[in-house]
Formats: C-alpha cells, sequence, structure tokens
C-alpha cells in the first residue's frame, strides 16, 4: 500500500520503518529532516502534509499531542487539504477522546474515513513490532488498515466507535499511574520498615500482587534507573487527557488526580523528563526516605 507517516519521533521513526520493512511505500513528513535510515530503506520524503495525503492512500499521524494533530490534519497545506475521497486517516498519537470525535466528522465530511489508533508499548514495542493498538472507527476502514497495524502491534483490538481507541488509552493510562504510585507507596513502606526492598519485590512478584509494574518499574525504583522509556511530561499529558475528560462527562477520579498531583511534584523538582517510575521520588520527599541506594 501508499502509506504516509507524519510525525517521526521516538515512537513514529521505528513504527514507520517497519511499515518500510512490510513492503509498503512510504511517504514521510516530520518536524526537521526525515531520518536518513527511513529515506536509505526506501522511505520518500514530503514537505507538508497535504503532499503526504496526495500521494498515500492511508495516512498515519503519530504527534504529541491534541493541537499537534490539528495542526497536522487541520492547518494551511496540512492533511486536509490533501485528502481525496475513499483515503483513510489513522491517527496513532494518544489525545483527546472528545477533540477525536470532532476530527473524525470533519474528515468524514471529504468522503474519507477517521480511525483512532493510539499505542501503548513504548519505544521497546514500537521497534519489535509489539505495540498494542486500541482501535476507534468504522469497522471497514479498520480491515483496511489490519495489515498495517500487524507490521507494527500484537494485540490489536477495535474497540467501538470514533474516539473510542482514545478512551481506551486513557483508561490504560489511568490503570498504569496507578500501579506506578501503588508499587511506589509499598516499596517505600517496605524500606522504611527496615526490610530489604528487592526481597519484598521478589516476594511480591510470586503472589496477587504480582503485576508488569511491579516486575519492571519496581525494579526501576529500586536500582533508580530513571532514564525513560516513558517520559513524566507524557503522562502527565495523558492524565491531564483523564480528568478533563471525566470533568466533561461528570465522573469523578480521585485517585488519577492524586497520581497526577505526585506527578506535577516530580517535574516542580525538575523530573519532567524522568520516567514515569520516578512518581516514587514524590512519596520519597513526603516521607524523608529514599527506597534504595543513595
Amino acid at each position: 500500500m501508499k502509506v504516509g507517516f507524519i510525525g517521526l519521533g521516538i515512537m513514529g521513526a521505528p513504527m514507520a520503518e517497519r511499515l518500510i520493512n512490510g513492503g509498503h511505500e512510504l511517504f514521510l513528513n516530520t518536524i526537521g529532516d526525515v531520518p536518513a535510515a527511513l529515506l536509505q530503506a526506501g522511505g520518500k520524503a514530503c514537505g507538508s502534509g497535504k503532499e503526504v495525503a496526495q500521494n498515500a492512500e492511508i495516512i498515519i499521524t503519530m504527534v504529541p499531542d491534541t493541537p499537534q494533530v490539528a495542526e497536522v490534519l487541520f492547518s494551511e497545506n496540512g492533511v486536509a487539504d490533501g485528502l481525496s475521497a475513499g483515503k483513510i486517516v489513522v491517527d496513532m498519537s494518544s489525545i483527546s477522546p472528545i477533540e477525536t470525535k470532532e476530527f473524525a466528522k470533519k474528515v468524514n465530511a471529504l468522503g474519507c474515513e477517521y480511525l483512532d489508533a493510539p499505542v501503548s508499548g513504548g519505544e521497546v514495542g514500537a521497534k519489535a513490532g509489539t505495540l498494542s493498538i486500541m482501535v476507534g472507527g468504522p469497522q471497514s476502514a479498520f480491515d483496511k488498515v489490519k495489515p498495517l497495524f500487524e507490521l507494527m502491534g500484537k494485540n490489536i483490538t477495535l474497540v467501538g466507535g470514533n474516539g473510542d481507541g482514545q478512551t481506551a488509552k486513557v483508561a490504560n493510562q489511568i490503570i498504569v499511574a496507578l500501579n506506578i504510585e501503588a508499587v511506589g507507596e509499598a516499596l517505600l513502606f517496605a524500606s522504611k520498615a527496615g526490610a530489604d526492598p528487592e526481597k519484598v519485590r521478589q516476594a511480591l512478584m510470586g503472589g496477587f500482587a504480582s503485576s508488569k509494574i511491579l516486575e519492571v518499574h519496581g525494579e526501576r525504583m529500586i536500582k533508580r534507573t530513571f532514564n525513560p522509556g516513558f517520559r513524566i511530561s507524557l503522562h502527565q499529558k495523558d492524565l491531564n487527557l483523564a480528568l478533563s475528560t471525566a470533568r466533561a462527562i461528570g465522573v469523578s477520579l480521585p485517585n488519577t488526580a492524586t497520581a497526577q498531583e505526585l506527578f506535577n511534584a516530580c517535574a516542580a523538582n525538575g523530573g519532567s523528563a524522568w520516567d514515569h517510575s520516578a512518581l516514587v521520588r514524590a512519596l520519597e520527599i513526603l516521607a524523608n526516605h529514599q527506597v534504595a541506594g543513595k
């Protein structure tokens, strides 16, 4: 297929590379220069979203937040200016479910289909092609794009209509944040009580408290390896989406709000670029005690 890909950052570049390696013709656009490795693999650089959309059947966007998606799609020389009937726009960014529905309506009005397809799995999953992909939109578009999704991910689910993919991703980020907070509290409690937090973690891994967060991020908390994986600033953005959407639909998310305040405390202490497992640092400040290390 002829595929457009806009947004070639930490996640987007390896995702696009997997599509090229899968035999598809890629038309590429990003802030700055298109990575040389993608051009060497056969990708074609385009000067605008409009040019990408004119050349591609399916146009994928992978950018940081809602305003950037709006700009890529609807600004002058954006994707919308290059669309023609029958094309499919696939936004794989993590953005507002409410705004996503409006973007879909605008794209539908041009005779095109729209999928919101945010991902979970981070840079490692993007490189390995093992992302979880949560999709909202019509079955017809999903069926056409699924072969592309299968090159980028393993757990691919059509959740429902437009916006439902983004809703699933926000739900994912709520669960992840609250699990990080729970693991941080548990290991901090164990350490302050005088137990070895690593041995406590090993013991808990064999019981009902076991989780991927305890396995991976619990180890990060103990070893103090807070270089990102997934930056606190990005998780703040996702929890902002959760809390603003919750206000709009009349739902209270008290523990999500607490997790966001702990991320805010980390950011206030210079930690916006720390891995989100470093949420434990905010708890450590409150306890005047560190889980492990110096």
